[in-house]
């Protein structure tokens, strides 16, 4: 009986914990929805509330009566967003597939050359990137912040170090045997295999696209190419008084997405972990 009470009383201790901590998740989320529907006035006297208030829709016209368009940034971030994403994962695990699967001489010397790379800040190639830019009269185009996320060493590290235990060397032995070229063998073979970890680096990916800002600030000068975080940036720039209100308006269609994405792709991750604790 003390065993079992032991036991309970070990699992009830991990769910407050547990419930604790999903509140702490949730809470600055939650204050971020209450105080876009709140008015600047309110949030300067009352920062932290829980109690919506009716100035959303105010806080709605503030949004679309600057010289930008909300809507247009949202299209630009969702376009850069989901391209660098579906760019970066695919020939992520490419790139990992030729440095599991082929035997070549210069693999190790490449894997070495890829994590080198890992060490780089972005920031210290960020002034040549610019000027390489700029040389080519490529400002102001969404396809600068989209190309350069095909190379992802991070990415890269993290599906070659999840498809070496996952995919059968075995298996692609076999559809080679059966004629099976090789583009064909890595869509239809390992990519569904490698569907848990595209999904956890799809999120990550994303996440980072959505929220750039540093390279779009540099990049982009005309008003219809600016993502969203540019145009909530720009709200607390005005020269007379900030509205919050609006700004955290802002910040919730911001946020949406990346909850949108997460929850999309939630169920894969979970399988992902099933997946290697049942290999375990």
């Amino acid at each position: 009986m003390s065993k079992n009470k032991n036991h309970y009383g070990k699992k009830t201790v991990i769910f407050i914990i547990c419930v604790f901590l999903a509140i702490l998740s949730v809470m600055p989320f939650l204050i971020m929805i209450v105080n876009s529907t709140r008015s600047t006035t309110q949030i300067q006297q009352h920062a932290v509330s829980l109690i919506p208030s009716h100035y959303f829709s105010n806080n709605l016209k503030i949004l679309l009566g600057k010289s930008f368009k909300p809507s247009v940034g949202f299209m630009n971030s969702l376009i850069v967003s989901i391209s660098a994403t579906a760019l970066a994962t695919y020939f992520s695990t490419l790139t990992a597939y030729a440095l599991v699967v082929y035997q070549w001489k210069a693999r190790k010397a490449f894997f070495s050359f890829i994590m080198a790379i890992m060490m780089i800040p972005a920031q210290i190639t960020m002034i040549g990137f610019y000027q390489m830019v700029y040389k080519i009269h490529m400002t102001n185009h969404l396809s600068m912040l989209i190309l350069p996320a095909i190379a992802s060493p991070s990415m890269v590290f993290f599906m070659r170090q999840y498809m070496q235990p996952a995919l059968s060397l075995e298996i692609v032995q076999s559809a080679r045997i059966d004629g099976a070229k090789e583009f064909y063998i890595f869509n239809l073979i390992a990519l569904p295999i490698m569907k848990p970890a595209i999904a956890t680096q799809a999120i990550f990916s994303f996440v980072s696209s959505w929220n750039r800002l540093f390279e779009p600030l540099i990049l982009l000068t005309d008003q219809k190419k600016y993502t969203l975080p540019i145009m909530v940036s720009l709200l607390r720039g005005d020269i007379y008084k900030t509205e919050y209100g609006a700004v955290y308006l802002g910040l919730t269609l911001t946020a949406l997405p990346l909850i949108v994405v997460y929850l999309a792709l939630s169920k894969y991750i979970i399988a992902g972990v099933a997946l290697g604790s049942v290999k375990g």
